[in-house]
């Protein structure tokens, strides 16, 4: 065995040494290129493709679903932080169903399901409490996720100790709600206000005031009641940015219509002027401003007209004179003569005006208005067109144009107002696309390099074979030479004994003599008795 190992590689190392430095070359290149597609062909074939099973779960959630798997003998993966369980993508649809059989994923919590499902003799009165205060938590917060906005809701309740005597007094209870929002997305008064009576009327002894709500920023969210005392400042900085929700929530609204949900993010911050003036006036005005006449309310007319002599009068005879009153005359100083005297008097009424005016303390002094938009490719900034971005500019000129107040004597020209707005052109972190879970399909190219290799491949087998060939006709060249030389005669040894039957006989006689004595002995005996 050893021989032939020897040989083998003995053939090898010739065949090896035969090669040119290009043929050496050409053949550790497509060996390793050979190890390599085996190498990747293997890795994609044989690789695992995951899928998410569950998102965005607790971690005792995870924990127990990825107990559950390991149990089973299911390769699982825990991802984003322990919110995101990932499975064999062919086994995703199996494992939901047959997770769900078995009660997972769980809340982590408790509703009132569990009295039914657990209704039992021997719950102590505190073991109760605590399981229905679980149960009246869970379902404050179900009820709070189903409004608009909210991602996810914890509620903490602090009930008081019931007193012993009926006339202690009644404890009010507490609550602490801690709200998820929604990115971008802003809870107005109405839902503030109906957390506060959802979460009031659902607890007993619960008021108002014993509930803080606050999002994931740490960001309170105080109910605005109307009979509320607060003071000045804090009355008027939540009219400030009451107007600045108001007026994001429309362009929030506008840009979300005409580049898509979460393309855009809007900032508003607005200059409120509170000053309340009040002021009375009392005006006259004539009814008639073109003529600038009143209404005639009243009239008299008087006439007298005398002839002949001794005429009254000390004024030249043929003049007239017209009094402040509206009465005219004529005379004369001669004795003989006429006299005229009419008297018109005419009362009119003007437009009396009384103003009692309060002027509104909440105008826009000032507005700014701050747009960021994400580009349809978020890759490629020049993938919103100019024209877009312009429309941008003008749709916000016209809302500050229409909401600061004129009567300010703010300059509202076109400069003032473009250095009003700023829109930016930015790619969002939060849509940064997530790793995807690599797909069972292989692509492309790895068939063109696998072609490739294919092909090398089979090109080193055709130059193997050839060489092979080769030898081999060499070799046959090689035996025929020597079938040509002559072949030598067999000459037979004269000393050497030639074989034959007494010759064998005689040798068996011999070797039974001296292995076998007794047997020999009796052979020989028969051999006697029998002459």
């Amino acid at each position: 065995m050893n021989d032939k190992l020897k040989q083998t590689f003995s053939q090898a190392k010739n065949y090896w040494n035969q090669r040119t430095k290009k043929q050496k070359i050409f053949s550790v290149s497509g060996v390793i290129l050979f190890i390599l597609l085996v190498a990747l062909v293997t890795y994609f074939t044989t690789r695992t493709s995951y899928a998410p099973l569950y998102s965005g779960l607790e971690a005792s959630e995870t924990g127990s679903i990825k107990e559950e798997l390991d149990k089973d003998g299911v390769q699982s993966k825990i991802t984003d932080g322990g919110k995101t369980i990932e499975v064999p993508k062919d086994q995703v649809d199996n494992l939901k169903v047959k997770l769900a059989a078995e009660g997972l994923p769980k809340t982590g919590s408790i509703d009132y399901s569990f009295f039914s499902q657990n209704s039992k003799f021997g719950m102590t009165d505190n073991e109760f409490n605590v399981v229905k205060l679980d149960a009246m938590q869970t379902e404050l917060s179900n009820l709070i996720e189903e409004m608009d906005g909210i991602n996810k809701a914890k509620v903490m309740i602090n009930l008081p100790n019931q007193g012993v005597f009926v006339s202690d007094g009644k404890a009010e209870a507490s609550a602490s709600i801690v709200l998820n929002v929604k990115p971008g997305f802003n809870i107005d008064d109405k839902q503030i206000k109906a957390m506060y009576n959802l979460v009031s009327k659902s607890v007993p002894n619960l008021p108002t005031d014993n509930i803080v709500i606050m999002n994931q920023n740490f960001e309170y969210y105080d109910l605005n009641s109307s009979d509320s005392s607060g003071d000045a400042y804090t009355e008027q900085m939540n009219i400030k940015h009451q107007i600045e929700r108001d007026i994001q929530q429309r362009v929030q609204t506008m840009l979300s219509t005409l580049m898509g949900t979460g393309k855009a993010v809007v900032n508003v911050t607005a200059d409120i002027d509170f000053t309340q003036e009040q002021r009375e006036e009392n005006l006259v005005e004539p009814v008639d401003k073109t003529n600038m006449k009143g209404i005639e309310i009243s009239a008299k007319n008087i006439a007298e007209t005398y002839k002949g002599t001794g005429a009254a009068g000390g004024v030249t005879q043929g003049s007239s004179s017209t009094d402040s009153l509206g009465s005219s005359y004529q005379s004369g100083t001669s004795g003989n003569g006429d006299y005229n005297k009419t008297d018109d008097t005419i009362n009119y009424e003007v437009n009396r005006i009384k103003r009692k005016i309060v002027e509104s303390p909440y105008k826009i002094r000032d507005l700014g208005i701050e747009v960021m938009v994400e580009p349809p490719n978020r890759n490629k900034k020049s993938s919103l067109p100019a024209s877009r971005v312009n429309d941008i500019k003008n749709m916000l000129s016209t809302i500050v144009r229409t909401s600061i107040d004129k009567s300010s004597g703010t300059n509202l020209s076109n400069n003032s107002v473009a250095n009003k707005i700023s829109v930016s052109v930015e790619p969002f972190a939060a849509n940064a696309p997530t790793t995807s879970v690599a797909k069972s399909s292989i692509p492309w190219w790895i068939y063109v390099i696998g072609g490739a290799l294919l092909l090398i491949i089979a090109l080193l087998i055709f130059f193997m074979l050839r060489a092979r060939r080769k030898r081999n006709e060499l070799l046959e060249d090689e035996e025929e030479l020597l079938e040509e030389e002559p072949t030598p005669v067999d000459i037979p040894d004269v000393n050497k004994e030639v074989e034959s039957e007494s010759t064998a006989r005689r040798k068996q006689l011999e070797k039974l003599a001296k292995e076998k004595p007794d047997e020999f002995a009796k052979l020989l005996r028969t051999w006697i008795s029998e002459d």
